[in-house]
Order: structure tokens, then sequence, then C-alpha cells
């Protein structure tokens, strides 16, 4: 049997920043849901591309190259290879679209880094 996925439910179901949760998955790909406020780090992805969609709130995605901006509803497509650093003022909750292969932190390992995700 099918089941939909509710994202305001899911994302109630936690409130620790910078930790991704896997609420779904496609071809290669999870589906996954963070929360976060604050800076992450600079980092890249040698291999997988990513997609950011805010499903609220909003934040930076600082490049080496400039900014971008990302409101509710908009979406972001980083591709493999492209260092960047998620900055949020406010808490904001994330969509990410990713290949499983993809370690939070890319090619920096530190202590935000997360190897295994839950599943919620």
């Amino acid at each position: 049997m099918l089941e939909k996925v509710t994202i305001a439910e899911k994302l109630h179901l936690f409130n620790d920043h910078f930790n991704p949760k896997i609420v779904g998955e496609v071809a290669d790909c999870q589906i996954k849901l963070v929360k976060f406020q604050g800076e992450f780090v600079w980092h890249s992805h040698e291999a997988e591309d990513e997609m950011f969609l805010v499903v609220k709130g909003r934040f930076v995605m600082q490049l080496r190259d400039g900014d971008v901006s990302l409101e509710e509803g908009e979406f972001l497509i980083v591709p493999k290879g492209v260092e960047h650093k998620p900055v949020a003022e406010e808490e904001v909750s994330i969509l990410l679209i990713e290949p499983k292969t993809t370690l939070n932190t890319g090619d920096v390992i530190n202590e935000m880094t997360i190897s295994e995700l839950q599943s919620i």
C-alpha cells in the first residue's frame, strides 16, 4: 500500500538542526527534511548534485562567486563540485533531494558530519 507523506507532520517530529531525516526515496535519490539555523560549513560534493527547497523560512546559500537568497517555495540546485555554505539567521526548514551517497558535509569530515541518517 502506498502512503502519502505530509511534510508538515514530518517536520513536527524533530527539532534538531543540521541533522537531515530521510522521508522517502526515488530511484537512487533520497528525499530528506532538515532544519537549521546559523552557519553550516563550506563544503562540496565531488559526485553529487543537491536540491534545496525552502519549505518554511528563508536562508542564504553562500557560494564562492556570490550568494543566493531563497524564500519559501523556492529551490536551488547546487551542482556537484560547487563549494557552498548554507546560512540562516532564523530557523529554516528545507526539503533536500540528493543521491543516497551524499554525505551532509561532503568533502569535509567534522563534528557536523552525520554518517547514518534516521528515517522518519
